[in-house]
């Protein structure tokens, strides 16, 4: 019963809009002859009209109907509907010239005027195109009456691409909270613009005038591919202005469908305001990577993990296979998934990549092609504190699932390393520099492409410093420094992952990518923004404290060292490490075994004699329990 109305309700629909052209049709035909004679119809011309009626909607319905005019949505036409209107309109209007010109020698159609001909081509085109764009015009006029008595006065900073569909999302949703008042740019060419009924008042530099004029309550920064500077200078002159709601739209990075949209607007974040240069990377080759492939993500509901979830599904997965042993997290990463790609497939598991079993069944089962490997223990303090659970989980883990990726016949495989890898001082960057080395030692053993992508910290992830910042200043202070000197390489989580995702579709196995992480970053510098960010005086309103360089940390990471080198590679921000000698074969795995009876016993100096050995450069600093937070 459900599926018959359905079909009453369409079919019942295309016979009202089929009335509705048959009246637009019989009316401008009527104009059409009250126009040529100056509005009155002589009745010698009446017997005429009747006949030229009865054959424009004998002629011209039969056209609409071929093109689907009538299968049209009329609440969402488009420059593409609208064209083939407009060509139906034209070829119809030829048809029934060319029938009269047929039926010439009949003395009622004899004497048409040419006149008539044309003028009713254009009143039938501009009544049924416009009969098209009713619905959109009376929405337009309903949502902007809504936007103008609810929505707050909202200046948009950027009149690009991005400004633009940002406009056209916020009128065409009624609930969207925002009028738009005004665009501000500081391209000479789009000021004194009007897009979409809105007009590009001026420059940035006049931002708190522009304010005051338009009386605006809301400024969104709309300028995804804006340097930091620029949206930090654009943060400072809007706070100046007076206005205290702030929202920004994501870098382009962040835009998963390649749309700006309303609901991609957001508060300002730290890590918008810090040094970036924003990433390019080759799409086509990404695409060409993961495109109908089944991927395979560990660690997925950590900070990384759950960005290579959302950046591989836009690149068009067959399915998504996540896998972590939290379930709180898995739970969130599920939801936003289903909400931002609610047509892709995400398979969410709760597993331990620990458990070789479940991770065999889970290979067994899905038979991923792609594999990315996030999950690990990365918190440096706390590992040195708990150095079994970082081998169990960052070489062993790394074993387990590096070892099935093989054995399933996996095509790539790629583990997420780490700067800390690197002349190692910690217990977690010797197990990641171990866990490198399986890597490699796999790779050579099997088909599948084995590689790891080292990078830096990311900006706002989990571990990160910039959290625990913003937490003591919500606090009131103080914000705790480990050293004067400390440094730190910093990058977007969201371009970090397309670049692993570039280094994956690029590399040949056995390789060990390393990231142009650009310039590294004063945590001191990074902590005075931050409480500049929440408008308060670094060492004034908020103090900065110095704690001292806790175990396992360095003052300075090292991407690019000395003790290996590196060389170019087809992508400017991605090198390939030119590794040292390293164990492999037997060797490692004699040294493996003890490693894991080392952990399994809990004993921290066999195992730390034993990376070691595997790593001759690991360089351990003093070890504590405390200071693990």
């Amino acid at each position: 019963m459900k599926i018959k109305s359905l079909f009453a309700l369409v079919n019942g629909r295309r016979v009202a809009f089929l009335l509705v052209d048959a009246m637009v049709l019989a009316l401008s035909l009527y104009l059409a002859f009250l126009l040529r004679f100056d509005g009155h119809i002589p009745h010698s011309y009446i017997p005429m009209f009747l006949w030229m009626l009865l054959l424009a909607l004998g002629v011209k319905i039969p056209v609409l109907t071929l093109f689907r005019i009538y299968r049209f949505s009329w609440a969402h036409v488009g420059m593409e509907e609208l064209y083939n209107t407009i060509v139906a309109c034209g070829l119809g209007s030829a048809a029934l010239a060319a029938v009269i010109f047929a039926l010439r020698d009949w003395p009622t159609l004899a004497t048409v005027p040419r006149s008539i001909l044309a003028v009713d081509f254009a009143f039938s085109l501009i009544g049924i195109v416009g009969a098209r764009l009713s619905k959109r015009l009376v929405r337009h006029a309903l949502t902007r009456t809504s936007l103008r008595a609810q929505g707050r006065r909202t200046l948009i900073v950027g009149a690009g691409d991005a400004g633009e569909q940002l406009l056209k999302g916020i009128l065409q949703e009624k609930r969207a909270g925002y009028w738009p008042v005004g665009f501000v740019d500081d391209d000479r060419g789009k000021q004194g613009m009007v897009i979409h009924g809105v007009r590009v008042l001026g420059p940035r530099e006049r931002l708190a005038e522009f304010v005051r004029a338009k009386q605006a309550e809301v400024v969104i920064i709309a300028m995804p591919s804006a340097p930091s500077p620029v949206i930090r200078e654009t943060v400072e002159l809007t706070r100046e202005s007076g206005v205290q709601d702030m929202k920004i739209i994501p870098f382009f990075s962040q835009l998963y469908t390649g749309e700006v949209r309303v609901s991609e607007v957001r508060e300002v974040q730290p890590e918008d305001l810090l040094g970036r240069a924003p990433v390019s990377v080759d799409v086509a080759t990404i695409r060409h990577f993961l495109e109908g492939k089944t991927v395979l993500v560990t660690g997925a509901a950590g900070s990384i993990g759950s960005e290579l979830c959302r950046q591989t599904l836009r690149f068009g997965v067959k399915q998504l296979v996540a896998i972590d042993i939290d379930e709180t997290g898995l739970f969130n990463l599920g939801r936003d998934l289903a909400r931002r790609f609610p047509s892709s497939s995400a398979g969410i598991i709760v597993g331990d990549v620990r458990d070789q079993k479940r991770v065999a069944g889970i290979f067994e089962e899905y038979h991923p092609q792609v594999v990315f490997h996030a999950a690990a223990y990365k918190h440096v303090p706390l590992m040195e504190a708990f150095p079994a659970e970082a081998v169990k989980t960052n070489v062993f883990g790394t074993r387990i699932v590096v070892e099935e990726a093989c054995r399933a016949g996996a095509e790539a495989f790629v583990m997420i390393s780490t700067d800390k890898a690197v002349n190692p001082t910690s217990i977690m960057g010797a197990t990641k520099r171990v866990a490198e080395m399986i890597v490699l030692d796999e790779g050579q053993k099997a088909e599948t492409r084995c590689m790891s992508v080292r990078f830096g910290n990311v900006l706002g992830s989990r571990g990160s410093v910039i959290p625990t910042f913003m937490e003591q200043i919500k606090r009131g202070g103080p914000v705790t420094v480990t050293d004067r000197g400390m440094e730190r390489y910093f990058m977007i989580t969201a371009e970090a992952v397309l670049l692993v995702l570039q280094a994956g579709a690029m590399g040949k196995g056995e390789e060990v990518f390393v990231l142009d992480m650009g310039q590294p970053v004063k945590i001191l510098d990074l902590a005075r923004e931050l409480i500049r960010f929440h408008g308060f005086e670094p060492d004034k309103d908020i103090p900065i404290v110095f704690t001292g360089i806790r175990p396992g940390e360095k003052l300075y990471e090292e991407l690019l060292t000395a003790e290996e080198g590196t060389d170019a590679t087809t992508h400017d921000k991605i090198f390939k490490a030119r590794l040292s000698a390293w164990v492999g074969g037997d060797q490692i795995d004699s040294a493996l075994i003890c490693l894991y009876e080392a952990a399994e016993q809990s004993k921290p100096d066999e195992i730390i004699a034993t990376l070691k050995e595997l790593v001759p450069v690991y360089a351990p600093r003093g070890r504590s329990s405390e200071e693990v937070e």
